[in-house]
């Protein structure tokens, strides 16, 4: 009983952490209730027993993703610009978006059922294979260091593409060095 409270507590925060993010004007307000998004976010994934999502959520969504915005509002100025209309359209895309995952998790299993599938099927295959599979005798090690490990190239990846595009967005370019002149210097 007190793991659906807490649980219900951490939603209604994520909740009204996600809706002052939204109305907030000032970006570095912005920015600061992203990085208490995140450190919720990964509290949650915690408490779900999915240590390495949560610890994977913290360093990117409260580090990585919290110094880019930063960087970006020394750019770009700390308050955003008023809008000039108010669409619906993001509204509109916004919750047919949520209506499509709530209409695709009403057929998942129960939190917990032990006759989900990857409890019938999944599970057992790796108790039973994983140590004579992978020389590894510990079960969740062996699935994350061999069978995810080219899940785990896969995000590596995408991380470092990301960062690239957000520098190639940010347009920053390498900083000459005094005294050394470049061809279109003498302009």
């Amino acid at each position: 009983m007190l793991i659906e409270v807490i649980n219900i507590v951490l939603l209604a925060l994520l909740a009204v952490t996600a809706i002052a993010a939204v109305r907030l004007h000032d970006l570095f307000a912005v920015a600061m209730m992203f990085g208490i998004y995140s450190l919720l976010a990964a509290v949650m994934f915690v408490l779900l027993d999915a240590v390495d999502v949560a610890f994977t959520e913290a360093a990117v969504g409260m580090g990585i993703s919290t110094v880019l915005m930063l960087g970006t509002i020394g750019l770009v100025g700390r308050h955003e610009r008023a809008s000039a209309h108010r669409s619906l359209l993001p509204l509109a895309v916004v919750v047919a978006t949520g209506v499509a995952l709530i209409y695709g998790t009403l057929d998942m299993p129960f939190f917990g059922d032990p006759d989900a599938p990857v409890h019938q099927h999944v599970a057992p295959f790796y108790i039973s294979e994983s140590p004579s599979q992978t020389g590894v005798p510990n079960v969740v090690t062996s699935i994350l260091a061999s069978y995810r490990g080219y899940d785990t190239l896969g995000e590596l990846a995408v991380i470092f593409t990301a960062g690239v595009g957000v520098l190639g967005l940010l347009g920053l370019r390498r900083r000459k060095r005094p005294g050394k002149e470049g061809p279109h210097d003498d302009r």
